[in-house]
């Protein structure tokens, strides 16, 4: 998949979502000063909604996550809309498995090019 060239995770966060818990994860942006350009998400066990959410206007559009898909979230989706997981659409477990990579104060020629490297380096060492 193309627009996963050069993608180089530094996080994987692993979230466990059930019903009888009452799981969902409220509308946000992910953090930018950290995190770079997409966000990947593997979705596991279910199908469910991802919510994206226009602050502005509080549109807000369901985008369907069937199981063992993949979603890449970039551009005004990852930084001007919010994104959430709905409470009312955890029917089964659902196990989603998010990655994200460097933003670019991180890389090479960057403010902070030596702690992004450190974070690559430990990152590497998993794979």
């Amino acid at each position: 998949i193309s627009i996963l060239d050069e993608f180089h995770p530094v996080e994987l966060c692993n979230l466990d979502y059930r019903p009888e818990r009452g799981a969902s994860i409220d509308p946000h942006r992910d953090d930018n000063w950290i995190w770079g350009e997409r966000l990947i998400t593997i979705n596991y066990l279910s199908s469910t909604y991802l919510t994206f959410t226009h602050p502005d206007n509080l549109l807000a559009v369901h985008i369907p996550l069937p199981n063992r898909s993949l979603v890449v979230v970039k551009g005004d989706a990852r930084y001007v809309w919010l994104h959430s997981i709905r409470r009312e659409n955890i029917i089964y477990r659902r196990v989603a498995m998010t990655m994200r990579e460097l933003g670019t104060d991180f890389l090479d020629g960057q403010e902070e090019e030596i702690v992004g490297r450190d974070l690559l380096t430990v990152a590497n060492s998993f794979c």
